[in-house]
């Protein structure tokens, strides 16, 4: 796709937002940079609604789109940084206002020294005010200033606005479904995310420490392209796996231990999420066998149940159910399958849901649920398919299956015809798992 394919992508997206406002105005910023420390910045990242709607990449930038301005007509304007060549010889290149009108399609654009100056201008005579309520103090603040500013000119006949509203409202239904630009690029974070852990099987080995592990990740998503991970990597050598959000990564691996990497990149703004848990040594004992098994099982039961017309829940449910049966053929659970689910008894093994969104951010924009009923599954909806099994030491559990964690998470897309898997080459049975494994040696 063409830049200038692109650009118009991103343009329709502003033009759904403003068949929307019903005579509003929207007023969205960009993520701010955050120090780390003294004299360094954390890397910086985009806010994920403002990039949806321009594709814009700088920061100290807002968008506005009005549905109705002075002069009776939509608009859509950019607020950026000036252009500034002794700031780009320090921080690299800027746009500036003129250029980012012409390369993303905005009707008009201002330096974003001239917003507070603006705003009360573009916000006069609107009946509402939609932006993101509550995300930051002092953006609501900011807002809050204006719309005042506006109050002050009422004895003039200027109205004021009298509704604010989170237009996240809007955007997320609108986020919730992919469109073909997006879905190129996140085929591409979810190959490089497999690649990532096909390299991480080969390279993993007793004696090795977790974190030698997610330099593998890291390495291969830097190789391919992608910016950064999408979320902090995963990477838990046995009992650490038990912990479902463990971050550490610097313990020894040992034989004999399950490794659990749960690590995803981000490829143009866009987040892949996988996990995959195999034996160090590369040969899952019986015991790993028969609990891994039940995990994989369980997630082709909830893959299945990934069609449209289905509820966001059937997955679980269809996860859930294999799970606890499984629970009770291997003794750790006792009792019928409705009895466990209804006491809730299997949350001492599996904790979580089965999955989530996934989009720009790793846990996306959307509702699961609408008046009350969780909402019907509809093509181009993208979610996680991620059951497991957590097995800490306990009195009343068998010793043998001690501080043994699995979990199996794929990207799956809806469609028009069931599914598709779209990270289903990183090796998954326990065949493949251990072929792939032997084969680096």
């Amino acid at each position: 796709m063409s830049n200038k394919e692109q650009m118009q992508v991103y343009r329709e997206r502003r033009n759904r937002l403003l068949d929307q406002l019903t005579h509003g105005i929207a007023v969205i910023a960009t993520a701010p940079m955050r120090p780390r420390n003294r004299d360094s910045y954390y890397p910086y990242r985009f806010d994920s609604y403002f990039y949806y709607l321009t594709g814009f990449e700088e920061p100290e930038a807002v968008l506005v789109v009005v549905a109705e301005n002075q002069q009776g007509n939509a608009e859509q304007i950019l607020f950026c940084r000036d252009k500034n060549l002794e700031r780009e010889i320090w921080d690299g290149f800027r746009y500036g206002p003129d250029a980012a009108c012409e390369r993303f399609k905005f009707d008009s654009t201002y330096p974003i020294s001239r917003l507070d100056e603006m705003m009360p201008k573009l916000l006069a005579n609107q009946s509402t005010v939609y932006t993101m309520i509550g995300q930051d103090p002092a953006w609501d603040a900011q807002i809050t200033g204006w719309v005042n500013r506006v109050r002050e000119q009422t004895r003039s006949g200027i109205t004021v606005p009298d509704t604010l509203a989170d237009v996240r409202k809007i955007l997320d239904e609108m986020r919730l479904f992919k469109d073909e630009y997006e879905l190129t690029l996140i085929r591409q974070a979810a190959k490089i995310a497999v690649d990532a852990h096909r390299r991480a099987m080969k390279h993993a080995n007793p004696g090795l420490f977790e974190y030698e592990i997610e330099a593998e990740l890291i390495h291969e998503f830097r190789r391919q392209g992608a910016l950064a991970p999408a979320y902090t990597p995963i990477v838990a050598g046995g009992a650490n796996a038990c912990v479902l959000h463990y971050i550490e990564n610097n313990m020894r691996l040992q034989s004999g231990d399950l490794l659990l990497i749960d690590a995803g990149c981000e490829y143009g703004g866009y987040a892949s999420d996988i996990t995959r848990t195999f034996p160090i040594n590369g040969r899952f004992t019986a015991v790993q066998r028969d609990l891994y098994q039940l995990v994989l099982s369980a997630q082709d039961a909830a893959i299945e149940a990934v069609q449209p017309g289905h509820t966001w829940d059937n997955p679980h449910q269809a996860a859930l159910t294999v799970l606890v049966q499984g629970f009770i053929d291997l003794g750790l659970c006792q009792g019928s399958v409705e009895g466990i689910i209804e006491s809730e008894d299997y949350k001492r093994f599996y904790m979580h849901r089965t999955g989530h969104w996934l989009g720009l951010d790793v846990h996306d924009a959307g509702e699961y649920k609408q008046a009350g009923a969780w909402r019907e599954l509809k093509p181009g909806m993208l979610l996680t398919v991620e059951p497991g099994c957590y097995i800490r030491p306990a009195d009343n559990v068998p010793n043998h299956f001690w501080n043994n964690g699995i979990r199996i998470e794929d990207d799956v897309l809806v469609t028009a015809e069931g599914h598709e898997v779209l990270t289903a080459a990183a090796p998954k049975t326990i065949v493949e798992i251990e072929e792939w494994m032997y084969e680096r040696r």
